[in-house]
């Protein structure tokens, strides 16, 4: 047992682990057999997870040594880092890897109470392309998911990054080749954002496909490349700006309209009136960039007008859903602080 004159724990690393009262917390020492996942693989270069883990679990030392992970430090945080651990272990024999948002969520997870069934919530695939899981990262995520699965009308909203756009993506390829669906439709409207960029030279397909290349980009990741030109050839994917769904009643269809806050009142009402027998809908946007010449977004009001109408669900991602670079939710954060801040002082003024 530590005294409080002996030297601090050092993790594998060579990072000082700070000692605790002992007296309240005694030192512990915990090993787990990191059987079933590739050693290499887990790890990460360099001992990646090792040096993520000590992050979240700052008065913890990680060993790995074999097959072999020690945990040493404090009772309680020991206890705590040990359930992280293996639920990042049953995460990786489930999907076959695992990455540093993993290691983050799941320590959130466990912090509030829901551990175990992080590996089971996370680890769940959508669809599988050339060797690689699409599956939900955060727990925000996953409520998104198996929203979608339970009713025909679904909202994400949420900032950028947070994968609105790419699982409503990815259950669409599910809904179709699990055949619950007939096709599959894309659309968003074609709003230049923030610039303008003049008239367009070519076809009309030409004029639009710049307004289309992000769905156009996220169908071919989510299939092989020699199939999806076969399936927009039969009209089996159909990807087409939103002014092209006027007139027309979508059965037995997946439908995906991206970027949602830059449509009008008239137009959201238009699209959603397309539903048809057979059919899901799920529409994205980010009410925090709308490109819209005005001030009237249909996403904004979309929400206060069908918020309490049976089998429609409003989910919502935020900063903590963000896939992308770390920076990315602390950029999403930093700019809704300050828009909170001037809608104070507005009021104030007022």
């Amino acid at each position: 047992m530590c005294t409080p004159t002996c030297s601090p724990e050092t993790s594998r690393s060579g990072r000082s682990v700070a000692p605790e009262d002992t007296a309240n917390d005694p030192q512990l020492q915990r090993t787990i057999l990191l059987s079933g996942v590739d050693l290499a693989s887990f790890l990460g270069h360099r001992d990646q997870l090792l040096a993520d883990l000590e992050v979240q679990h700052p008065r913890v030392a990680f060993h790995a040594r074999d097959q072999v992970l020690t945990l040493r430090g404090p009772a309680t945080s020991v206890r705590a880092a040990e359930e992280v651990v293996t639920e990042i272990l049953e995460l990786a024999r489930r999907s076959g890897a695992v990455s540093r948002r993993d290691v983050q969520e799941v320590t959130r997870m466990v912090h509030d109470g829901q551990g175990p069934t992080a590996a089971q919530m996370l680890s769940e695939p959508i669809v599988s392309v050339r060797g690689h899981a699409v599956r939900a990262q955060t727990r925000g995520q996953r409520a998104y998911v198996d929203a979608i699965d339970a009713h025909t009308i679904v909202f994400g909203i949420g900032p950028a990054g947070t994968g609105k756009t790419y699982l409503a993506m990815a259950k669409a390829v599910q809904a179709l080749q699990r055949r619950e669906v007939a096709k599959i439709i894309l659309t968003r409207p074609a709003v230049e954002a923030g610039e303008r960029l003049g008239y367009l030279p070519g076809t009309l397909e030409d004029k639009i496909d710049p307004y289309l290349r992000p769905l156009f980009d996220a169908i071919g990741s989510m299939m092989d490349a020699d199939v999806v030109p076969k399936l927009l050839a039969s009209g089996t994917i159909e990807v087409a700006p939103l002014a092209y769904m006027r007139g027309r009643t979508l059965n037995e269809s997946f439908v995906v309209l991206d970027e949602a806050q830059n449509t009008t009142p008239e137009q959201m009402k238009m699209f959603l009136t397309r539903l048809g027998y057979g059919s899901k809908m799920v529409v994205t946007g980010d009410i925090t960039q709308v490109d819209l010449p005005i001030a009237t977004s249909g996403l904004r009001v979309v929400n206060r007008i069908l918020r309490d109408v049976e089998d429609i669900h409003f989910a919502e991602l935020g900063s903590d859903d963000i896939v992308r670079h770390n920076l990315v939710s602390r950029i999403v954060d930093a700019y809704s602080a300050f828009d909170q801040a001037a809608q104070r002082q507005r009021g104030d003024a007022s």
